[in-house]
């Protein structure tokens, strides 16, 4: 069967990904989105979109009904469910059979075998694929620490904990239990050894329905934080000529074992020291690294997938395929890794990227995969990522060092994201010569949470251009050079905020230019040029230019070392928005989903108080040290916006001291 109109059951990068490659094939394009959804450019780019109403993942993307009602209405007769949502729920695949629609993935029995990640290591385990053992909450004991719990449905991190001490135990997993069950709608979940230093690497799979099985080579992907990838690459880098095929037979194995047909992925924990690897579990889906395997293999995955649904069969390669060059892989993440990855939301007002289009394996390339563009607006309902942008290269070193510096180069404001934590990772010593290449990388090498260290002069440029905005934009004395007084006492002062961190710059204006009051004294600064949209800087004879854009209350600075979304901070405040001491503030919009403490308890530094929800991810509110409750204003299933005084806490000793 030729497929004619394909819906993707999905949204984001993930949905134009499809999109692409169904335009290519000459195939109509469908798109479902939420309320929240209905202005970004997936949306746009189908060829028509059907609403699904309201905004949160149970009322739209995971309501299989709706799904398939949206489909009978536009004319598809396919669907393809990208990843996340309903892509591994066997049902809602029968559902779409049932409706005589085309499924694009692999038949219900093996999503079935395959979802419990339970059922399907003792199914590997009879395959010969190896596998860690399943440990119980009652029977682990001191010798098996650490423990890892995993929910049993889903990925992508969700549900998952590390556990270092048995009191700790019961906890975690009631934590773990409750994120799953709100991502996947199954809460079970179960508890194995952890490998501190582990790296988590895949082989990529396509079955087809005369049962052949292609193999599109490995990628690691251990850069991970909260168990959520990071960063990803191909080939997996430092793996033995043997240690590479007995994986490949092990993911042909496992999915012989299920009759798999589709692309999949095969994941395994791989200990370097020993060079023995354990089956974690296959993704019945499309991965969301899988570019980077199409980029040293020369294929689409998704054209691959559209094959096998229309019952055309693989071209299987005899042995294992060569692989061309290297690729990496980062997730841009509207995220804070310096406030323990708080999801960040709001209008993304700059979002550029240098990207080739298209490119051939014999060079360098830049490939953009987004969901999001300028002025899109970030909400709370769904996954923090904005974009994926991959490099290739001859070389592991080459695209490393290409991908660290097109990330540099990005204009990105509007939202905190963790692109300085990547491109220092991936400019990181550990990371190149493999040696901190683990699941453990982040908590090894805390020094990325800062990132790479950025332009220091940015604020300066921002005030300098700032300051000639004002000017021009003055109905009166426009002509007037900007910071110009008759008898100067003492420099200007402007305050930025950058993200969570304020920042003051002193400076000097008149007739002579702007000068910075405070430079390093073995550094001198001087303005060469200045307007509101440019600022030239020599510094100490060597020039750097920078690009400003006033917009509102923020001036976005773009220059040779990165830039920054800078926020006016206003001279005077308003008294009435000032919050108590030891008021605990929502660190992003979300719900409260559990309350773990009352008006006078006395707490301890670290002490659970509250859990709040945002973008699928669970976030802990603590006490920020010893003390007493002494107001609580937030109550379980309440939507808070950021900056909401969730609670305060009185430190111990404060009536004493008063």
């Amino acid at each position: 069967m030729a497929i004619q109109r394909l819906l993707v059951a999905n949204r984001g990068e993930i949905a134009r990904r499809v999109f692409r490659t169904a335009r290519r094939l000459g195939i109509e394009t469908v798109a479902v989105h939420s309320d929240a959804d209905a202005g970004l450019p997936f949306v746009r780019e189908a060829d028509v979109a059907v609403r699904l109403p309201g905004n949160t993942p149970a009322e739209t993307y995971l309501r299989g009904d709706l799904v398939i009602e949206a489909a009978r209405k536009a004319g598809a007769d396919a669907i393809h469910p990208g990843y996340g949502f309903l892509s591994e729920n066997a049902a809602f695949a029968r559902q779409v059979a049932d409706a005589g629609l085309a499924w694009i993935g692999p038949d219900p029995d093996s999503i079935d075998r395959m979802g419990s990640k339970i059922e399907s290591k003792k199914l590997m385990e009879a395959a010969g694929v190896p596998v860690l053992g399943n440990l119980g909450v009652d029977t682990a004991t001191e010798a098996d620490l650490p423990l890892l719990v995993k929910a049993s449905a889903g990925g992508g991190g969700r549900g998952m904990r590390v556990v270092r001490a048995l009191a700790d135990l019961a906890d975690e997993v009631e934590k773990a239990s409750s994120e799953a069950a709100s991502a996947f709608g199954d809460g079970t979940v179960f508890v194995e050894p952890y490998v501190e230093r582990g790296r988590h690497v895949e082989v990529q799979v396509v079955g087809d329905r005369a049962g052949a099985v292609e193999v599109f080579g490995t990628r690691d992907c251990s850069l991970q934080r909260r168990h959520q990838k990071v960063v990803e690459e191909a080939p997996a880098p430092g793996l033995s000529a043997a240690v590479r095929t007995a994986m490949h037979d092990a993911a042909r194995a496992a999915a012989a074992a299920v009759d798999y047909v589709g692309a999949g992925t095969v994941e395994f924990l791989y200990d370097a020291d020993t060079e023995r690897f354990f089956f974690l579990e296959m993704n019945t889906r499309l991965q969301v690294e899988h570019p980077v395997s199409e980029l040293i293999h020369g294929v689409d995955l998704v054209e691959l997938q559209i094959a096998v649904a229309e019952g055309r069969g693989l071209e299987v390669t005899s042995g294992d395929r060569v692989p061309v060059g290297h690729a990496i892989e980062v997730r841009l993440y509207a995220e804070d890794p310096s406030a323990d990855y708080a999801p960040q939301t709001g209008r993304l007002l700059e979002l550029a990227v240098e990207h080739d289009d298209t490119f051939a394996l014999d060079g360098y390339g830049i490939r953009l995969d987004t969901g999001f563009e300028s002025g899109d607006e970030v909400g709370t309902h769904y996954d923090a990522m904005l974009s994926k942008v991959i490099a290739w290269a001859p070389t592991r070193e080459q695209a490393a060092r290409s991908l660290a510096r097109t990330l540099e180069k990005a204009r990105i404001h509007g939202l905190v994201t963790n692109r300085d934590q990547l491109v220092a990772s991936l400019r990181h010593p550990a990371f190149l010569d493999l040696t901190g290449l683990a699941t453990s990388f982040y908590g090894e090498f805390p020094e990325t949470l800062a990132g790479p260290g950025s332009d220091d002069l940015v604020p300066f440029a921002g005030v300098v251009a700032l300051a000639e905005h004002r000017r021009l934009a003055a109905r009166v004395q426009s002509r007037i050079p900007a910071g110009f007084r008759n008898v100067v006492a003492g420099p200007r002062t402007t305050t930025f905020a950058i993200g969570a961190d304020e920042v003051v710059v002193p400076w000097f204006g008149g007739v002579g230019g702007y000068t910075l009051a405070e430079p390093d004294a073995g550094r001198p600064v001087t303005v060469v040029t200045a307007s509101p949209t440019e600022v030239v800087l020599d510094v100490d004879g060597v020039t750097r230019r920078y690009d400003v854009r006033v917009l509102g209350e923020a001036v976005l600075v773009d220059g040779p070392r990165g830039g920054a979304t800078l926020r006016i901070v206003p001279r005077f405040v308003d008294p009435s928005t000032q919050v108590a001491a030891g008021s605990l503030l929502a660190p992003m919009p979300g719900s409260v989903i559990a309350v773990r403490a009352a008006v006078g308890d006395v707490v301890r530094e670290g002490q659970a108080l509250l859990v709040m929800e945002a973008m699928k991810m669970q976030h802990t509110i603590t006490a920020p040290y010893d003390g007493t409750v002494t107001e609580l204003s937030a109550a379980a299933g309440q939507q808070v916006e950021a900056g909401t005084v969730l609670a305060v806490v009185e430190p111990a000793g404060s009536e004493e001291e008063n």
